[in-house]
């Protein structure tokens, strides 16, 4: 494809496709130009590094989350939306977490994203700073409840390009993982739960669970009157 009918558009969308499948260290403008048909240097034209494109990537992709209005569905209802939507985008692209921990991610979806989530917060009778930690505890453990399938997604995309047995090695590493749980006696019981204790397992899912729990909490600050208000300006008083 030649350099001037290429789009920057089109080639974040294309880093996207290149994400999901090698992971952040599988893109090059090489591998970029190969899937658009376009010579490597053509990118250059469009996106200044590869440094560039992972921070577009990244907030291209915050713009798959649905935001819902808090006024419509109530503030619990729509940061709930708002959390499952961030985990499942970032279940979808595992390269996220690792681009987020070497990239500073910012753009219009994130801000997008963030500022509904503020809205949100406000909405539910949080205000100034304490808005801003509700947002950020939310986010925090959506993050760390992604982290996991992230990470297996990423060694997955690392031993593909290596060439290596995904499947073979992935039942060693559980095997492995089996071995050591054996010689802990929570962890061995888990590993073979009782007919009784598979009976007693719970309905909702770790990431249902953890989200309803932080937000019972962030509901008990708000009824017992523990946040704070912005402190007002000079000009205001």
């Amino acid at each position: 494809m030649p350099r001037d009918t290429l789009t920057r558009d089109q080639i974040v969308r294309a880093a996207v496709s290149v994400l999901d499948a090698e992971g952040v260290d599988g893109l090059n403008m090489r591998r970029l130009g190969a899937q658009l048909g376009s010579a490597a240097t053509a990118m250059y034209w469009h996106v200044k590094s590869k440094d560039e494109l992972v921070v577009l990537a990244a907030d291209h992709v915050w713009h798959e989350i649905e935001l819902p209005d808090p006024a419509e569905v109530g503030w619990r209802a729509a940061a709930a939306v708002l959390a499952a939507g961030a985990h499942d985008m970032l279940g979808r692209h595992f390269w996220m977490l690792p681009a987020m921990s070497t990239h500073l991610i910012h753009g219009p979806n994130k801000a997008r994203y963030d500022d509904r989530c503020l809205a949100v917060y406000e909405t539910a009778g949080f205000s100034g700073p304490d808005a801003d930690q509700a947002a950020a505890t939310v986010l925090m453990f959506v993050i760390g409840a992604a982290q996991g399938e992230a990470a297996e997604l990423a060694w997955r995309a690392r031993l593909r390009r290596a060439g290596a047995d995904e499947e073979q090695r992935l039942r060693d590493t559980i095997a492995r993982i089996s071995e050591i749980a054996e010689q802990f006696p929570r962890l061995r019981a888990r590993a073979t739960p009782s007919v009784e204790a598979a009976r007693s397992l719970p309905d909702e899912d770790s990431f249902e669970f953890g989200l309803r729990t932080i937000l019972d909490g962030l509901e008990a600050r708000l009824a017992n009157g523990s946040t704070r208000s912005r402190p007002e300006s000079p000009a205001g008083r």
